[in-house]
């Protein structure tokens, strides 16, 4: 909520402070003052014909966010302007110190002009929506500097965009002539109103209307709402927190088909990287104490693996983190609401709990952080019987016999874990381990599941799940034909969970009524290099986004980035380049760049030199475990200066 603004209109009366407002508004209307923004308030709303290029109302981030620095040379400029200008980049300022440095408003290459000029429009309309004084000036302008001396008198923080030392100025100043028919500096905005140059902004403040639009509060609940709980989401929430925004976070686990759900944190934290790795490590000791011996200890116990023990332990600790991210919330004074949340209309959102109660709630710029979930087969049992990743880490009894279908990572790292545990596991493939990741590698990792007991059914999919007992485990049968002919098989086991991919959470959240493009295939949300959809005032992070890499620590760097870049703390954006990653499968595979199949696509192979090895870890040597298994690959491009392009290894 904004305080009143101190100055000479402070003093002026409600109603004369109204009648002010509404004399300067009904000059916007009439297009004495200019032309009024598309705004969803009550105050501000356009004709729905105003700006057609722009899918929904709304507003596109903070100056900070969609200016940066370019070495490109600058576009045309008019006579006047100033010269010798520096490459650079301008934040937004205070007015009584505007910066001097060279700005550009930051954009994806359009294919066109025509594209390349909607989409500054777009930006600028953006850039106005979210601010509460945006000042397009140029430095040497008298005019434009008693405008910014009159707001430092008020004290009022505005957002200075200085044309002559922008890029794009020319261009700039041409779209702002197309939306507000007033081609002079400076051009005024005042909560998303147009209230014109220097002379109609101090008649503006004489007549204490400037001051009452100064004073009006924003139009939303929220500066930011988040939707989505996880380790993304989280991130840009609390951060814009920090940077003294007023945050809402809405998360909503629906549970899965077997009736699992879980606590704040989103998949990581509760059913993917902190469960999993748990898992993956309690294997791991099976192996170690198998390797003590050969290293001095003895015992005469009977070892033997306790499911229940394991999962206890894991979901306290889960549930550890849970309330530590409740809390962190609350620390910050993020509000934190467990409903669904759905758009209902721009700016507009609509939360539901557990119990169907609906509540409303309104923000000037949404994050949509809601992630992926579990994909099944859409054959007869599938939801019935089977289980995914989001059942098994808190399954209450251990899973016994167990058919893994997928050939995913998660597929195989869940099935190397449940092997480790002594348990009878097979792997379903349908066509390839591993997909997108180096075929090489991909081949050895099955080939090392293979020898340490994990059984694969090659080329098969599953047509049919019939429940032959109940029970905890109870008794499946499993009905596959194969992918290359009419064979088919049976066969019985007691858990079949399924890895075969994960969908993103896009669909149900009303996106179509605000306009927000999916890919239809997949439901990831498009977003240009700021991580912002094609509507101006919606952003994304995490695994929904359509071409980057879904992992954790990727999705907690760009969520916190892109807080700082919409609320003016920074203009860093997400390097989603060579983000090295580990598959932590038996024998764990880490690899960051290009897996050799991708690099040949790109550089061609005869362009590449291949370096490899095998090697013997120093702890393998004692326990007598395999010799040349262990591989490490270098992918290089001969053409690159720097050592590699691409590495692609094991870790062992």
């Amino acid at each position: 909520m904004r305080g009143a603004v101190p100055g000479a209109g402070a003093e002026l009366g409600a109603g004369a402070g109204r009648a002010a407002a509404s004399r300067i508004r009904a000059g916007v209307e009439r297009g004495q003052q200019g032309q009024r923004l598309p705004h969803l308030s009550p105050v501000l709303v356009p004709p729905p014909s105003a700006f057609p290029f722009v899918s929904g109302p709304g507003l596109a981030g903070s100056e900070s966010e969609i200016l940066e620095q370019s070495p490109k040379s600058p576009g045309p400029g008019k006579a006047g302007d100033a010269p010798n200008r520096r490459p650079g980049h301008i934040l937004g300022a205070r007015v009584e110190s505007p910066p001097g440095r060279r700005a550009r408003l930051a954009s994806p290459r359009p294919s066109s002009s025509s594209e390349a000029r909607e989409e500054l429009r777009r930006r600028l309309l953006g850039l106005i929506e979210r601010s509460r004084v945006v000042i397009f000036s140029k430095s040497y302008c008298p005019h434009s500097t008693r405008v910014k001396e009159l707001f430092s008198s008020l004290g009022v923080e505005c957002y200075v965009l200085e044309l002559d030392q922008a890029d794009d100025g020319a261009k700039i100043q041409e779209v702002l002539l197309e939306i507000t028919n007033q081609k002079t500096v400076p051009n005024i905005f005042v909560n998303k109103v147009h209230v014109g140059g220097c002379d109609q902004t101090f008649q503006a403040y004489q007549s204490g209307s400037l001051q009452k639009l100064l004073q009006e509060d924003s139009a939303y609940d929220y500066d930011l709402i988040v939707i989505g709980g996880g380790s993304g989401g989280l991130s840009c929430a609390k951060e814009a927190a920090i940077l003294g925004k007023k945050v809402m976070v809405l998360d909503f686990v629906v549970p899965s088909p077997q009736g699992t759900s879980w606590g704040l944190g989103g998949t990581c934290v509760n059913v993917g990287c902190i469960p999993k790795k748990l898992m993956h490590q309690a294997a791991l000791l099976g192996q170690a104490l198998h390797d003590s011996r050969k290293f001095g200890w003895e015992y005469n116990q009977q070892v033997k693996h306790s499911w229940e023990t394991m999962t206890k332990a894991i979901q306290n600790h889960i549930r550890s983190l849970n309330f530590g991210y409740g809390l962190s919330l609350r620390e910050k004074a993020v509000a934190y609401v467990n409903s669904y949340g759905e758009f209902v209309e721009h700016h507009k959102i609509k939360a539901t709990n557990k119990k169907g109660q609906e509540t409303y709630y309104t923000a000037a710029q949404f994050v949509i952080a809601t992630g992926e979930r579990p994909r099944y087969l859409g054959i007869q049992g599938d939801k019935e019987y089977c289980i995914t990743s989001d059942d098994l880490f808190s399954l209450p009894y251990c899973p016994g016999k167990t058919l893994v279908v997928g050939a995913s990572y998660v597929a195989l790292e869940c099935a190397g874990f449940l092997a480790g545990f002594g348990l009878d596991v097979t792997v379903m493939v349908r066509s390839i381990l591993l997909r997108g990741f180096d075929q090489e590698m991909a081949e050895k990792v099955g080939s090392y599941m293979e020898q340490h007991g994990v059984k694969f059914l090659w080329k098969f999919i599953p047509v049919m799940v019939q429940q032959l007992e109940k029970g905890s485990p109870g008794k499946l049968k499993v009905l596959a034909k194969s992918t290359e002919g009419t064979e088919t098989i049976e066969g019985v086991y007691n858990t079949v969970l399924l890895a075969i991919g994960r969908d993103s959470c896009t669909r149900k959240i009303g996106l179509e009524k605000i306009g927000v493009k999916i890919n239809e295939k997949s439901g990831k949300i498009p977003v240009n290099d700021v991580e912002q959809t094609n509507v101006p005032y919606v952003y994304a992070v995490g695994d929904i986004l359509e071409g980057k890499p879904e992992l954790t620590p990727v999705a907690i760097q760009s969520g916190k980035l892109l807080a700082r870049r919409l609320f003016g703390a920074s203009l860093e954006k997400c390097d989603y380049i060579n983000v090295p990653t580990t598959v932590f499968t038996p024998l764990e595979y880490g690899c960051c760049g290009l897996s050799e199949e991708k690099a040949i696509e790109v550089y061609k192979k005869e362009n590449l030199e291949i370096y490899h090895t095998l090697f013997w870890p120093l702890e393998w040597t004692v326990a007598g475990r395999e010799n040349n298994t262990c591989y490490a690959k270098i992918i290089c491009n001969k053409f690159d200066h720097c050592f590699c392009s691409s590495l692609v290894c094991f870790y062992c």
